[in-house]
Order: structure tokens, then sequence, then C-alpha cells
């Protein structure tokens, strides 16, 4: 019969440390700005560095097309309007 090693805590979590989870990097959309993993394509609007790469449009039926195109629309216009508003434009909305 022979004699077994020793299972100390100390030497378990030395073998463990490494087991730790990392969070994973997001980043933003520059086009949408939905939450995206860097160097892949966005899958909201379907663009990869400034070029449109695949069209998300495509695979959607007319009704989701529809709303899928005034979701973007809202999405660019809100991207581009990150000026403070102003009274006038405030009476307007």
């Amino acid at each position: 019969m022979t004699v077994r090693m020793r299972h100390t805590r100390s030497h378990t979590g030395n073998r463990r440390s490494h087991h730790g989870l990392k969070a994973e990097g997001l980043s933003l959309c520059p086009h949408c700005a939905t939450t995206i993993r860097p160097h892949t394509i966005c899958q909201n609007c379907g663009k990869y560095q400034g070029r449109q790469v695949i069209d998300v449009l495509k695979k959607l039926n007319k009704k989701e097309k529809k709303l899928k195109q005034k979701e973007l629309q809202a999405q660019e216009a809100e991207a581009q309007s990150n000026k403070p508003l102003d009274a006038e434009a405030l009476s307007k909305k």
C-alpha cells in the first residue's frame, strides 16, 4: 500500500488561482452605439470599421424590416445629436 500525498488547502488554492474568469471586454459600435465584442461585425447594424459588411434587413420579413429601419434611423439620429439641446429644440420635442 502506498503513502498518499498530503492535500492541503494552500496547494489547492494555488492550483485553482488560475481558474478565475475574466470579464469579457466589450466596446460600443461607433455607428449604432450597441455593445459588441471587439473586432467583430455589429449584429444590429451590420457594419465593421465603417463599412457595410452584411445586410441586416435582408433576412427579415416586411413588417420586421420597417421596424428595424425605424430603429436604425432613430439610433443614427440619437448618435448624431449628442450635443445639448437649446430652448428652441426643446420646445419642438
